[in-house]
């Protein structure tokens, strides 16, 4: 059985965020088969402008945004809620990887979203943002795919995501629905 690789976008840009905690505890928990890569350099790539998405001319980190993106069997993106939605950096990243439209890395491409944020509902506003987003720009959305932790700055103020033992158990949990996907296209 061949490894399947998950791209993992992380929304927050802070060093010591959450949502990049919740990432590196989920990179921990994959099955052996799944190989989870962290992509760390959303921060550096420019907002997306059709003046320079030309070929030859993309930014380094874009294009290697998006040569990851298409190396990868999944997409996950792990985002925070910022004012009731997604992330700038996670936006512009999916502007990215949308184009050119209907070619784009999304294209076609399984993608799933969790997160967590500081209110009781654990960024889900951001979450269904970010799924509606990557399903415009053509991404397969896994739906069931769910992750929502809520109260993430008292709950993971001096714990780590990977300590805490009903979040791992619910990491676990998204594994089955990520690779049935594989599965289900090794089978086609």
């Amino acid at each position: 059985m061949s490894k399947s690789t998950v791209l993992t976008l992380v929304g927050s840009l802070r060093a010591d965020s959450h949502n990049k905690k919740l990432a590196e505890a989920i990179q921990l928990n994959a099955p052996e088969n799944v190989d989870v890569q962290i992509h760390d350099s959303l921060g550096n790539i420019p907002f997306y402008n059709e003046d320079i998405d030309v070929e030859g001319q993309v930014p380094a980190e874009a294009a290697a945004l998006r040569a990851a993106a298409a190396d990868a069997d999944t997409i996950l993106l792990v985002t925070p809620e910022h004012n009731g939605t997604v992330p700038a950096s996670l936006k512009n990243a999916i502007d990215w990887l949308s184009r050119p439209f209907g070619a784009g890395a999304l294209s076609g491409k399984p993608t799933a979203v969790v997160g967590t944020a500081f209110g009781q509902y654990g960024g889900v506003w951001a979450q269904d943002e970010a799924r509606k987003a990557v399903g415009i720009a053509g991404a397969k959305v896994l739906e069931d795919v769910k992750l929502a932790v809520p109260g993430s700055m008292i709950r993971f103020a001096e714990l780590h995501p990977k300590d805490d033992a009903e979040v791992v158990e619910q990491i676990k949990g998204i594994f089955e629905p990520l690779t049935a996907v594989q599965d289900e296209e090794a089978a086609a």
